[in-house]
């Protein structure tokens, strides 16, 4: 039986929503905690709050995974003189290890993205991502000659750093055998060969994916692994291959008005914040979909011929813009167009720990965290 530790859970967090995934922006993986620690309990929340934590803390060891980062903006000192640093004070005094699957959890096309449950509401048909990312994964090939007896070494080295990933795979390289010839100067201290004769060595051309922003961390291990004195490599660099991005387009089954889809979303969402801007008339055959805060993608969605966009947030002077340009929105709100998800990741990171052999419970957070009021009252007493 696997060992339910942080360290093991953030595996599965991870090879469920790769970091890779996560926009360059982002903070995601382990934010508070040991992954030494033990897990009993894996508890999924939206957010990180004071009461959230009371609620991880109370019971068996808990791994607590959010959707929004707890560490988002940089702090500079962990003191609660700040909102951020007072949680992860919390938490760690608590023991309550945190981690965060943000963006990369928004992009998955697993059924858990947090875009799926509204495109599901609607019954949408051809369904395609709304926007599409650079996959900076594997943005150089990085090829070195290394000699056999050295060359698991040498790979070793270099996955530490980082390279070969490609998507869901580690440690992915190729090699194909070879003969290596040089002459050593006269100056020179050779692992193989002798001073001024030539040299015929049995060698393997060894290639690896490696990120762009990984590669002089990669280049230095595998030259401090290496044999060599001198060491032959290139560095090629590869086309950019396009990914799912942010956001869902589709087609609805049938016409529906734009106010008909309000009222479903707000119904069986639910989202007792739903605001509609737009003729309350208009047919509407395609739908765009942006969990969270999703005003930066109106650009994207009239690219994508939709003419309502669902999502949260959205600010004024965003709205009048997107009318004019002939896009209708329905702000359904932050909370509610992605806090749906959170139980599809519930039983997913459930069963993947299954499968790893871990045991530890995994459940939805009770607590709500939605800020706003569903109503406000003739007047408050």
């Amino acid at each position: 039986m696997a060992s339910n530790t942080v360290g093991a859970w953030i595996d599965v967090l991870h090879a469920r929503y790769p970091p890779s995934r996560a926009e360059p922006w982002d903070n995601v993986g382990l934010q508070v905690g040991d992954p030494d620690w033990p897990v009993e309990r894996v508890l999924v929340s939206l957010d990180v709050t004071a009461a959230v934590l009371d609620e991880a803390a109370d019971g068996a060891p808990t791994l607590l995974v959010a959707h929004h980062p707890l560490l988002f903006r940089p702090v500079t000192n962990l003191t609660p003189a700040s909102p951020a640093a007072a949680l992860a004070l919390q938490a760690a005094s608590s023991r309550v290890a945190v981690a965060a699957a943000h963006t990369n959890l928004d992009v998955a096309t697993d059924g858990t993205g947090t875009c799926q449950p509204v495109a599901d509401l609607l019954e949408l048909r051809d369904v395609r991502p709304l926007t599409t990312a650079r996959d900076e994964s594997s943005d150089v090939r990085l090829v070195v000659f290394v000699p056999a007896e050295s060359l698991d070494a040498v790979i070793d080295a270099m996955s530490a750093a980082g390279a070969g990933v490609i998507g869901d795979y580690e440690r992915c390289t190729f090699r194909v055998a070879g003969t290596g010839t040089f002459r050593p100067g006269v100056a020179a201290d050779p692992y193989r060969g002798e001073v001024g004769r030539d040299a015929r060595v049995d060698e393997f051309r060894l290639e690896t994916a490696v990120a762009t922003r990984d590669l002089a961390g990669v280049i230095t291990a595998m030259q401090e692994a290496h044999p060599y004195e001198e060491v032959a490599h290139d560095v090629y660099p590869l086309a950019a291959a396009p990914r799912p991005g942010i956001g869902l387009v589709g087609h609805l089954p049938d016409t529906m008005t734009l106010g008909a889809m309000s009222i479903r979303i707000r119904d069986d969402l639910p989202s007792p914040h739903l605001r509609t801007a737009g003729d309350r008339e208009r047919p509407v055959t395609t739908v765009a979909i942006v969990g969270g805060a999703g005003d930066s993608m109106i650009d994207a969605a009239i690219a994508a011929g939709a003419q309502v966009l669902v999502t949260g947030d959205l600010r004024h002077h965003v709205t009048l813009d997107a009318l004019q340009q002939g896009l209708a929105l329905i702000d359904a709100g932050h909370h509610a167009t992605e806090w749906a998800a959170m139980a599809r990741v519930v039983d997913a990171l459930a069963a993947d720990g299954r499968r790893q052999g871990l045991q530890a419970t995994v459940l939805a957070s009770r607590t709500p965290t939605d800020p706003w009021a569903a109503d406000v009252p003739d007047s408050w007493s």
